[in-house]
């Protein structure tokens, strides 16, 4: 069967695609900051707590403090870019989530479990080390379960080819087990979410070296310890993920065309700078270099996936219908939104950490 006759007819688009683009571009941006910084923290407070005798005090009353709020963070940034992404490729995206309909539906209750799994390790600094250890694991299963689920979807939305299995397993229990970038790209970007962590625990004991000098360089030598390794082991990863990509489309970003490989090219010199600034533990320089790095890469990933879906489509292909009042609209919830979010995090910041 051809794969385009599978493939709904798109909507009409309010407004010229670009705007759209840049807004899913910026708000995935965002969201993968935030996201990053919460599986990454988590992870590194699963493995120090493993490392730590039973009998000391909690070791990460730090990261137990802040994860529920970059739990909450990460997911409500996440709700911008998936309606984004919506909005220019709501037919392959829609189709995908039908496909593996039950877990898809299913990730509303494994947030909302990781959620209080990470306020019970918040509030368990009392408790014994199993029952921390059991509570932090819970949530961070829970995230990967998740994120796991997530790459499926998108996986599954660029390969229409792969859509004849409803008429074999019409039930949405199918996942994308077999596409050949499903493990790299989810190892890739869980090994990246601990290099953000690192750097986040560094930027926090930046903030903290008035309070306890000692302590605050130990840990933001720590932190920046992890960002630097894990950034060396992501780029180990990272290879195996763009060659793992069909032949067509992984040759745009080695030569194959000028955007996608300076793009790619400045994606490496970029995380080379991650290197060599995490290795010198300067952390703003190293944040800047990071942010660089994340905002290439979600670029080369647009282009990437621009290229799976160019037999059958393109965001410019859609027809635009135009309705200004609601981009306006939009655009002024959003300053406003934005500017109660600041108002937000200045009052949580003068709050007294023990009555958090």
């Amino acid at each position: 069967m051809d794969p385009a006759q599978l493939i709904p007819t798109p909507d009409t688009i309010p407004a010229p695609w670009g705007f759209f683009e840049f807004f899913l571009i910026l708000t995935f941006f965002a969201h993968l900051l935030f996201m990053n910084a919460m599986l990454g923290t988590a992870i590194i407070a699963m493995l120090r707590e493993m490392r730590t005798p039973s009998t000391a005090p909690p070791p990460c009353q730090d990261i137990a403090n802040k994860l529920p709020y970059t739990i909450a963070f990460a997911v409500n940034f996440g709700v911008a870019p998936l309606l984004f992404l919506q909005v220019l490729y709501g037919h392959f995206i829609y189709t995908s989530s039908i496909l593996m309909g039950v877990y898809w539906l299913s990730i509303i209750g494994l947030l909302i479990l990781a959620y209080y799994s990470a306020y019970l390790y918040k509030m368990a600094s009392g408790l014994p080390s199993a029952s921390r250890k059991r509570t932090l694991g819970t949530s961070i299963l829970l995230l990967l379960i998740t994120a796991f689920l997530f790459v499926n979807n998108i996986t599954l939305m660029q390969t229409p080819q792969s859509w004849e299995v409803y008429f074999h397993r019409p039930d949405g229990t199918f996942l994308n087990l077999a596409e050949p970038t499903l493990l790299p790209r989810y190892l890739h970007f869980v090994v990246a979410s601990v290099a953000t962590g690192g750097l986040f625990l560094a930027i926090l004991a930046f903030f903290q070296g008035k309070k306890d000098p000692a302590g605050a360089t130990k840990r933001l030598s720590t932190g920046m310890k992890w960002f630097t390794y894990a950034t060396v082991v992501e780029i180990g990863t990272g290879i195996p993920f763009l060659f793992s990509m069909p032949k067509n489309v992984h040759q745009l970003f080695v030569g194959g065309a000028l955007l996608p490989t300076l793009l790619f090219i400045a994606s490496l010199v970029a995380a080379g700078f991650c290197l060599y600034y995490g290795t010198k533990e300067r952390v703003w320089p190293a944040t800047v270099a990071m942010a660089a790095t994340i905002l290439f890469m979600v670029l080369v990933r647009d282009l990437a996936r621009q290229a799976y879906l160019a037999p059958y489509f393109h965001p410019a292909d859609l027809q635009v219908v135009p309705q200004w009042s609601p981009m306006y609209l939009f655009l002024a919830i959003l300053v406003i939104g934005v500017a109660v979010i600041i108002y937000m995090l200045k009052l949580a910041a003068r709050v007294p950490e023990e009555v958090r």
